[in-house]
C-alpha cells in the first residue's frame, strides 16, 4: 500500500539561537525559537512521515511540555520517527520539502540540507528533495519574522 502525507511547521525568528535547518547551521543573525533546536523543515518532514502513516504528529510523540525534549536535536528525532514508520511495517518512498524563508538565501544550503535529512532516514539521497523560497515579502516571513516549511511524503508499506 502507498500512502501519503503532508506537514507543515512555523517558527518565529528569535535572538541567541542557531538557525538550523535540515539539521544544517545555517549563519544568519537570528535563529528560531522553539522547545527543541526548532528545526522547522525537520519539523514539517517528520509530520508528514507520522500522517503519512496515521501515527499522529510530532507534538503527540515530542511534546513541548516534557524537558526530555528541550533544546533537543531534530535529527535524533526525526531518526526516532523513521524508527516508529519501520516498526510500523512502512518505509519512506520520497520527501518532498518547501523552506519559505526572506532571509536568510538558503541556495547554499540545499544539498547538505538533503545529504542530512536522507542519511538520517536511512534514504538515498535521490529520494530528498528540499526547495527554498521567499513570500516576495508578504506574510509573516517577507516581514522576517520567521521561517516555515511544507513537506510531503509517500511511504509504502
Amino acid at each position: 500500500m502507498i500512502r501519503i502525507g503532508h506537514g507543515y511547521d512555523v517558527h518565529r525568528f528569535a535572538e541567541n539561537r542557531k538557525l538550523i535547518l535540515g539539521g544544517v547551521e545555517v549563519p544568519y543573525a537570528y535563529g528560531l525559537l522553539g522547545h527543541s533546536d526548532a528545526d522547522v523543515l525537520a519539523h514539517a518532514i517528520m509530520d508528514a512521515l507520522l500522517g503519512a502513516a496515521a501515527l499522529g504528529d510530532i507534538g503527540q510523540h515530542f511534546p513541548d511540555t516534557d524537558n526530555a525534549y528541550k533544546g533537543a536535536d531534530s535529527m535524533l528525532l526525526l531518526r526516532e520517527v523513521c524508527r516508529i514508520l519501520a516498526e510500523n511495517g512502512y518505509a519512506i518512498g520520497n520527501i518532498d520539502a518547501t523552506v519559505i524563508a526572506q532571509k536568510p538565501k538558503l541556495k547554499d544550503y540545499i544539498v547538505s540540507m538533503r545529504e542530512t535529512i536522507a542519511k538520517n532516514c536511512g534514504i538515498d539521497l535521490s529520494q530528498v528533495s528540499v526547495k527554498a523560497t521567499t513570500e516576495e515579502k508578504l506574510g509573516f516571513t517577507g516581514r522576517l519574522e520567521g521561517v516555515s516549511a511544507h513537506a510531503v511524503c509517500l511511504i509504502r508499506s
